[in-house]
């Protein structure tokens, strides 16, 4: 039978007026708003700062679980109370034409709903600039996944006639669904039923991505529960002595539907369709990979070899998942030239013993199952050969771009020859027994060398050197690296004037260039004595010859601080951020840094120009303008010791006291000159941020926010070789938004406390200097006192000098402890603002969004009064005038 729209529009009209006829309709839709923006704007959304709705999609799922069966609660039910079901099916409509109606009534209901609760996204817009491509994916999974749950949901109000058992019912047909992967998890089931669960299907809408798998699961799951609705609709034309036998049919039928269904989804799910609307396509090829795997040559054939766990911890399944898609992706555009094979994995199999031959070991990762927590090993790496030679990703971990690490080990392979990275031998030690992180990863696109500087450095050896803590150097070694630099040769030097990563077994920092070269002596007192650093640890030398200046005893804060996870961190942990408010961090115009998001330094430096250099001075890195310099006595406590270099052991102070100078400072910076004393070099005034930790967390992605400095280390190196073809590509992450509004008053807040502080120091010292005056006065009183003999004077000079002295160090102690009482105050009302501001914004935030169906419900009730009253004839209208009479 042909549907007839006529019909199924009248049906919708009827069941859509009827749901806003009364006021339940929009409580429910302000109800719906209300904790939608409760969910989205919670605490973790300020501590995350970034302008999105990731927390009320992780909740959304659950939020469904309520409000869909409040919705369709009385589809059916209220028809069968009031008896008009029966009515309905007596009008010239089919079964069909019935459902489809009240579905798409119900369904318009909701959508009614979603456009009241984009005033969550009008909040975003006021507080950031967030990606309307996110946001738009956002929706598309929100307003899918409802009309998926709306059919469960019709289904529970037809097999009762009471609200509140369909309200009941609904929430137990939902959660099917919703928690199907959690019951998986707890039958032993859990990556067999998780591909099935609601939460699982709907996370790539939430990242930016509308995936087939996603929407033919949200469509199966549709289909399915419209035609369980159509085979309780039509159980009224069973006859009663044949109803076992009909059940039994449509049991089966409803089966093999939903195994088609599921068969389709299971089978998209393998697939790599999906339509990418982040606004920088996160999540498709790049034109960087594409133009390599085209130019693949057929004589010299790829191979990619995936030894991956058939089943790994659901941390990870997502990255397993994108990896394969990837590799399909890459199998498919490479063609014959490119082969891509799948090993599954097993520990102690034949085939993990492959995987080791090539480097791949498993990782332990640390899993909750059954709820308990356990260590699992998985594997998750890659080798990619040719005939030319071999790289190895050994694990993919959650933080790892997968898309470069493949293409970069495709075009190494690919490549006749690599290009050489010297690393020259220093204190820092990078390839000293265990080798660092950069080293490692330099390893996968470079061959790794390292150079002494005990002789003449051969620049023909390589096509880079990395100096790391050059300030450690001999005072021949630095000759020789000096007249390496003067050749024009390609330089990357990392110095550091308070090096965390150089610290000596937790005993505070002893490699700093201010500190003694470090010698071989121990606890007994052997071993060879220290040597001297050149130009004292000033590496003055090499400055002058590349036209710098830096202060090897001074570093730089900023009191940016984006996360306010780490609120707790020193201002001397310098964020480098994107930021519309301090474009000035990342050198836009460089091909270094214009494609960085956020970085982070750890008691850096700063570098300038030299005043009297025709170097070219180029900023790549900088502070923003809230930020200034300590000098090494401000910041530093000398006071501890280290047993194991018999040392002073350094520390930074805790609340070192800072003046905020308004001007930017150059963390790192490209330096070049051409003519008779040619220079091509980078400087960086910080090593932490080569440390293993940021290798590490690339790898493993277990902070919730990512830092590009490993990008940057990789961007420089492959800029001085020349080699710019990953730059954009290894540079390709979400951009970097923040809740700007919040942070420009947050600002004020920071300015306004460090203004007060400072305040409070020069009162301390006004007051100090009162004291020392004082002092002097009354030794002026005594020299100049004629009756006194030499004796007697000198005898009442150190009297008065002592007591004056001990009331001196009495007044300097309760003006230092007046003056931190006071700055623990200002902090204090700081922190309390900030509080304060977040919560009004919270509040704002979720009250908000209820205001406009609060007066869409008013103005509708009072039209409709309206309406009621213009309706009534004359001769049913009361009297008012016989009322008054009657009073009277």
């Amino acid at each position: 039978m042909q549907l007839r729209k006529r019909v199924i529009q009248s049906i919708f009209k009827r069941n859509f007026a009827s749901y806003f006829s009364g006021v339940l309709g929009y409580l429910f839709i302000v109800v719906f708003v209300v904790l939608g923006g409760a969910l989205a704007f919670n605490a973790r959304f300020f501590t995350g700062n970034t302008p999105s709705l990731d927390q009320l999609t992780q909740w959304y799922p659950v939020l469904l679980l309520f409000f869909i069966p409040a919705v369709t609660m009385s589809v059916w039910a209220e028809e069968k109370k009031m008896g008009t079901d029966e009515l309905l099916f007596t009008m010239p409509a089919s079964e069909k034409e019935i459902l489809l109606g009240k579905y798409a009534a119900v369904l318009a209901v909701y959508s009614v709903s979603l456009v009241f609760s984009m005033a969550h996204v009008m909040v975003l817009m006021f507080l950031g600039n967030p990606d309307w491509g996110l946001i738009a994916t956002t929706y598309v999974g929100y307003w899918i996944a409802g009309a998926a749950l709306l059919s469960a949901g019709m289904l529970a109000s037809l097999l009762t006639s009471n609200m509140t058992v369909a309200f009941v019912v609904g929430i137990l047909l939902c959660g099917i669904p919703v928690f199907i992967g959690n019951l998986g998890n707890l039958l032993g089931l859990g990556d067999t039923l998780n591909q099935f669960s609601l939460a699982e299907q709907f996370r790539d809408f939430g990242m930016g991505v509308v995936p087939l798998t996603g929407v033919l699961y949200f469509v199966s799951l549709t289909a399915l529960m419209l035609y369980l609705n159509y085979v309780v609709m039509t159980r009224r034309h069973w006859q009663t002595k044949r109803e076992p036998s009909m059940a039994t049919q449509f049991a089966i039928r409803a089966v093999s539907v939903a195994s088609v269904l599921g068969c389709a989804t299971a089978w998209a799910g393998y697939s790599a369709l999906r339509v990418d609307a982040t606004s920088q396509r996160l999540f498709s090829l790049s034109s960087t990979t594409k133009s390599i795997l085209v130019k693949l040559e057929s004589e010299r054939p790829i191979e990619i070899q995936a030894f991956l766990s058939p089943e790994v911890p659901r941390e990870y399944t997502e990255t397993r998942k994108r990896l394969v898609g990837l590799l399909r992706q890459f199998d498919e555009l490479g063609g014959k030239n490119l082969a891509v094979r799948y090993v599954d994995v097993e520990p102690f199999s034949p085939q993990a013993e492959e995987a080791e031959h090539f480097g791949i070991e498993p990782v332990q990762v640390m899993t909750e199952r059954d709820g308990r927590r356990s260590e699992v090993d998985v594997y998750l790496g890659a080798v990619v050969i040719s005939s030319y030679d071999k790289v190895v990703v050994p694990f993919f971990g959650k933080g790892l771009p997968i898309e470069y690490e493949l293409t970069r080990s495709i075009q190494t392979v690919a490549s006749e020859e690599r290009h050489t990275v010297g690393v020259l031998s220093t204190d820092a030690g990078l390839m000293s027994g265990s080798d660092w992180q950069i080293v490692e990863e330099l390893r996968k696109q470079y061959d790794v060398e390292e150079v002494s500087a005990s002789s003449e450095i051969n620049a023909e050896k390589f096509d880079v050197l990395l100096a790391v803590m050059p300030s450690s150097l001999t005072e021949s070694e630095m000759d020789n690296l000096v007249n390496y630099a003067k050749t024009g040769s390609p330089l990357l030097v990392f110095d550091d004037p308070f090096p965390l990563t150089l610290g000596s077994n937790g005993f505070g920092v002893t490699g700093a260039p201010r500190q003694p070269k470090r010698g071989h002596s121990s606890m007994m007192g052997g071993g060879s004595p220290s040597e001297s650093k050149a130009d004292g640890g000033k590496a003055t030398r090499l400055l002058n010859a590349l036209g710098l200046r830096w202060q090897y005893d001074a570093v730089v804060f900023d009191m940016n601080n984006p996360h306010p996870e780490f609120a707790m961190l020193p201002a001397e942990y310098v964020f480098v951020t994107r930021q519309q408010t301090d474009s000035e961090s990342f050198n836009r115009d460089d091909e270094i840094t214009n494609g960085l998001q956020e970085l982070i330094a750890l008691y850096p430096g700063e570098v300038r120009a030299a005043n009297d250099s025709d170097t070219q001075f180029e900023p790549l890195l900088q502070t923003g303008r809230e930020s200034g310099v300590l000098r090494w006595e401000e910041f530093v406590d000398d006071s501890g010791f280290n047993m194991f270099t018999m040392q002073a052991a350094v520390n930074p102070r805790q609340n070192p006291f800072r003046v905020i100078d308004a001007n930017t400072h150059t963390i790192a910076a490209k330096v070049t000159r051409e003519g008779d004393n040619p220079v091509n070099a980078i400087f960086v005034a910080d090593i932490d941020m080569i440390s293993d930790f940021f290798f590490q967390e690339r790898n493993l992605g277990n902070l919730s926010m990512k830092f590009d400095n490993v990008t940057f280390v990789l961007n420089a190196v492959d800029s001085l070789v020349g080699d710019t073809s990953f730059l954009e590509l290894r540079s390709r992450r979400p951009a970097h938004r923040t809740l700007v509004r919040v942070e420009e008053q947050k600002r004020e807040f920071l300015e306004a406390a460090n203004e007060a502080e400072r305040k409070a120091d020069q009162a301390a010292e006004k007051e100090l200097e009162l004291r020392r005056e004082q002092l002097s006065k009354r030794v002026k009183e005594i020299q100049e006192n004629d009756d006194l003999d030499p004796i007697a004077k000198a005898q009442m000079l150190r009297q008065a000098q002592e007591a004056e002295q001990k009331r001196m160090t009495l007044a300097e102690a309760q003006i230092e402890q007046e003056k931190n009482d006071q700055i623990r105050k200002i902090r204090a009302t700081t922190n309390r603002q900030i509080r304060k501001l977040e919560s009004n914004i919270r509040l704002w935030s979720v009250g908000l969004p209820a205001i406009p169906a609060l007066a869409l419900g008013l103005f509708v009730f009072i039209q409709r009064s309206k309406d009621e009253r213009n309706n009534v004839i004359d001769s049913r209208r009361r009297d008012r005038s016989s009322d008054d009479s009657n009073v009277h």
